[in-house]
């Protein structure tokens, strides 16, 4: 069945990007990581930092200990901490024992938390929306197609499913 190249996926998997192709795309890839930066996360509309923002997506999955999460993010468990501290006083997540037994504290997101995330996720697919306003659904599930290809070569290069299942 050919692609959206008009190529089977075995063709498109035997072509090898050219240097000059994958400096173009560092470049977008760049140009998206400041865009991304500079529309979504500030404006007032947004409750939370780039940080919390991720945390509590991540957490809302399942509550997790500040290892785990430094293991998840690649972080430092002292920078985790003090992301985790300022959600904490901010009343967005809460401490738990852990109800398998386990010695370390898992932190899972109050309702506050779960409320404030929706928001900001809410805001954030509408400055999405508003981007793709003017392109046809075709290319809006192009694009996620090759993102989501993308970061799943990430995520099978570093062998972390995470953050899918």
């Amino acid at each position: 069945m050919p692609t959206l190249t008009g190529r089977t996926p075995a063709e498109d998997a035997a072509i090898v990007p050219t240097a000059d192709l994958v400096g173009d795309v560092e470049v977008e890839l760049t140009l998206l990581g400041r865009h991304a930066m500079h529309s979504s996360q500030h404006t007032e509309d947004r409750q939370l930092d780039r940080s919390g923002y991720h945390l509590l997506g991540r957490l809302e999955r399942t509550p997790l200990s500040l290892k785990q999460l430094a293991e998840a993010f690649r972080l430092d468990q002292s920078t985790v901490n003090r992301q985790v501290n300022a959600l904490q006083k901010a009343g967005h997540v809460e401490r738990i024992a852990d109800p398998d037994g386990g010695t370390a504290l898992l932190i899972r997101p109050t309702t506050a938390g779960r409320r404030a995330l929706r928001r900001d996720r809410d805001v954030a697919r509408s400055q999405v929306a508003r981007v793709l306003g003017d392109w046809s659904d075709r290319d809006v599930a192009a694009l996620h197609r090759l993102l989501r290809k993308f970061n799943t070569s990430i995520e099978g290069l570093e062998g972390t499913p995470w953050p899918r299942s």
